[in-house]
Parts: C-alpha cells; structure tokens; sequence
C-alpha cells in the first residue's frame, strides 16, 4: 500500500485529532506539512506532531503556496466551517484527494460542487464523520444489515450539551450564519449522520422548530427536528447547547420490531440497552463494550477514519464517509432550518438551501 503525503490546513481546536491520526498510522501516511494563517497555531501542531510521531512538518500560513511547493497526495481541511468549500475546490483542482471536517459546506450548491469537482478530477473525497468507527455503532450497524431490528420504526439522537459564551467569544465565527451555523450544524450534525445512517440514509421530507434562547449568537441554540425516510421510518433529532450547568448526554436510540439498542456515553461510545428478539454471536462482543469514556467529546475515531480512508485512496473504491455520504447530515440541517424559515415541511430531494439565507430574526424566540 502506497504510503501517502498529507497536507493539513487549518491548526484548530481539532486538528489534534488529525495529528493524533498522523502518529497512530505511521505505515500508511505521512503529514509533510501544516498549515494555519496564525503562525504560531501551525508551530504548536508541528511541534505536537514531533512529539507524538517523532517527525517535523513544515510550517505554512497560506495553503496556496503550500499546494504550489509540495508533493503531497491528500489534503485534509479542519479550517471555519464556511471555508471548506473553497479550500477544498483548490486542493481537488490540484488534483489532490481531499479529507473534510464536518459539516462539509455550509449550502448544498457548494456541496454538490465539491462532489462534481472530485469526479471529474478522479480524487477521492471524503467527510469527518469519525464516530460511525466507534466499536458499539459499527456493532449497532451490523445488527441493522443483519435484520435483527425487523421492520425500523423510528430512531432518536438527542445532544444535550453546554456551550457557555466563551466558547463562541473565544472563536467569534462560532454561531455566525456565514462561518458556522448553530447547534444543530456544528454540534448535533456527527449524531444526525448516524441516525440518518441506521435508519436507510434516504431521508424524504424534514421538518423543524429552533430557536435562538440564551447564547448571543446569530444562530440558534436550541433544535428538534423530525425526519421522514423513504423506508417510512421517522427520526427525531434534539440538540441543544443550553443544557445547565454542562453536557448531559449525548445518545442514539434504535427502534424496530424485534430490536431496541441506546449508545450513548461521553461520545456515543457506550452501549446502554441491547435487546434483540433473537440472540446472535455478536452479543457476547457487545456486553464487553461498555468500556471507558474517552478524553472528550471527539473520541478517537479519526484513526480509524484516517485509515478506512488512505484504504480507499489505494483502493480506487469510496470510503465509509465518502463526500456523497456527508451530504447527507448537512443536507438534513439545511432542510431544518428552511422549515424553521419557512414553518413549513422541506423535501429532502432537490433542496437548495443555505446557512446564509437564514438570519438572526429566523430564530429570535419571544418572550
């Protein structure tokens, strides 16, 4: 397997995770070079490398100059959500494979952009929806294809986090409808493509209420929506960064004919109801996952990410999270908030929508 160069670009509160990956697939990949507009942010992350993989990276604040000066093969983009179609339509016109921090865009145009652009460029594509590697929702996922939940009726992912102020002052695009969305786009978005995932990801029509209540941002901090699947099944979504004094839960819930399963945890890592008409193999792996939390909410899965990933690029085949299935959850939050726009259901078919045609009175709650 060829062992492939990496360009990371943006230095961010998640590109530990990328650097993390870097270090835990040393045979398989090499991160060459770092990149961020402050300097000294790209420095620390080339710094943490060195002391996680024990090699440098090279330093770089414009990504431009870095796709000119390297030979590298994968760009991977952990920039402001509004910048990563942008970004990523310049790595993949340099023919470079592109790895995406979600949500992948922030309008299905630019999304669809992206996608056409990696096709007709012969570059994979790919979208950080790293707990879909988690131990208990791959086991989750086998007990769907297998058929053990019978006929689904309805799943539910439900976010009750915190986010204080100073998470969004410390980062002022947080919560902007240009760089980021609310909470439903930036922290629910990774247990919307799981739930969309388990329950046949063809979603048909979306409906939405949210709301802005407490935090003094354009977007909202509070959201529920409800989802119809082609299959008939119905999800329901509640995330909220409002919850006193800090994070709650964060928990996906299953729901068929002869199966009941709930994953919850600090990161959707544990197993907390597995109930099957019918006992399989799988059980006895199941009933030793109920395991440890991990050290934050991100978990550990871009190892895993990264690796089903550089597998795909050697390959020529799609990865778990191709660009074709990040769309999906963006897709499913844009729809909720043209419900919330418009108080009206939203087809999940040719939606054309985006976070910038919302604005801050979409949201304002009164009273």
């Amino acid at each position: 397997m060829k062992k492939l160069r990496f360009l990371l670009i943006g230095c961010g509160r998640i590109s530990k995770n990328h650097i993390a990956a870097a270090a835990a697939n040393p045979d398989t990949m090499e991160l060459c070079a770092v990149c961020d507009p402050v300097v000294e942010r790209a420095e620390a992350k080339a710094q943490m490398l060195k002391e996680q993989a024990g090699y440098d990276a090279a330093v770089y604040t414009d990504y431009h100059k870095a796709l000119e000066e390297l030979d590298i093969d994968v760009c991977s983009i952990a920039t402001e959500s509004g910048y990563h179609a942008q970004i990523a339509l310049d790595c993949i016109a340099h023919g470079k494979h592109v790895l995406v921090e979600k949500p992948m865009a922030l309008s299905t145009k630019d999304a669809e952009a992206m996608l056409r652009a990696a096709e007709a460029n012969g570059v994979t594509l790919g979208v950080c929806h790293q707990n879909r590697f988690n131990a208990p929702i791959q086991e989750l996922h086998k007990a769907i294809e297998d058929g053990r939940f019978g006929k689904l009726v309805n799943g539910t992912a439900r976010i009750l986090w915190n986010r204080t102020m100073p998470y969004y002052t410390q980062a002022p695009w947080r919560g902007t409808w240009a760089q980021d969305g609310g909470t439903l786009m930036n922290q629910c978005i990774h247990d919307i493509d799981l739930l969309q995932w388990s329950l046949g990801g063809e979603p048909e029509t979306v409906m939405a209420m949210t709301g802005n209540y407490l935090r003094d941002i354009e977007a909202e901090d509070f959201g529920s929506i409800l989802i119809r699947f082609k299959n008939g099944a119905i999800g329901i979504v509640e995330g909220t960064a409002c919850v006193y004094p800090k994070n709650l839960e964060e928990t996906l819930s299953i729901f068929g004919a002869t199966g009941c399963a709930v994953i919850g945890g600090l990161a959707v890592n544990r197993v907390q109801t597995w109930n099957f008409e019918t006992p399989a193999p799988q059980d006895e792996l199941v009933a030793k996952l109920a395991g440890t939390d991990p050290k934050d909410v991100y978990g550990s899965g871009h190892n895993q990410l990264y690796a089903n990933f550089i597998n795909a690029v050697n390959t020529h085949t799609q990865p778990l999270v191709s660009g074709y299935e990040g769309i999906k959850a963006m897709k499913i939050v844009l729809a909720a908030y043209k419900s919330q726009k418009t108080g009206k259901a939203v087809a999940f078919d040719g939606l054309d929508f985006a976070s910038t045609d919302m604005t801050s009175a979409d949201v304002k709650v009164n009273g």
